[in-house]
């Protein structure tokens, strides 16, 4: 069975460490995408992605290298979220970090993919700014 997947590559003017931190610790994942996040960094370990009661979603660690890689799959979310792993790929580069972003497994390219595609794009752009600016976007205002 095919399925789909979401790319997205920036650069980020921060060290890998704190980009590592960025996408991994909650307290960080909570100021530029989840409204509530738990979990800890280390492999098979449970995240809770709280963005509201609808969607009060759970993923696992499944890779997990300190300043280099951080996956998780979906275990609870929406029917189209459940079957993925999303992730990133930090690379050192010039001073900053190279984030290489995916998100894989997607069951169909259908409308709910290509709006979480537009989604990660922004909300990416948000931790960019995050991580160079300390620009926190309100979780009302965020995509």
């Amino acid at each position: 069975m095919d399925s789909f997947a979401i790319y997205h590559n920036l650069t980020i003017q921060s060290k890998p460490q704190k980009v590592f931190d960025g996408i991994s610790r909650p307290e960080h994942l909570n100021n530029w995408w989840t409204k509530k996040c738990s979990g800890t960094p280390k492999l098979g370990e449970v995240y809770n992605f709280f963005f509201t009661e609808d969607y009060d979603w759970y993923g696992k660690v499944t890779q997990c290298e300190t300043n280099k890689r951080f996956y998780i799959s979906m275990t609870e979310s929406d029917a189209d979220w459940n079957s993925t792993t999303f992730g990133f790929e930090l690379e050192p580069l010039n001073g900053g970090t190279l984030l290489s972003f995916s998100h894989k497994g997607w069951p169909k390219c259908n409308a709910h993919f290509k709006k979480s595609s537009y989604c990660w794009a922004i909300l990416l752009s948000g931790l960019k700014n995050y991580l160079e600016k300390g620009i926190i976007v309100p979780f009302e205002k965020r995509e």
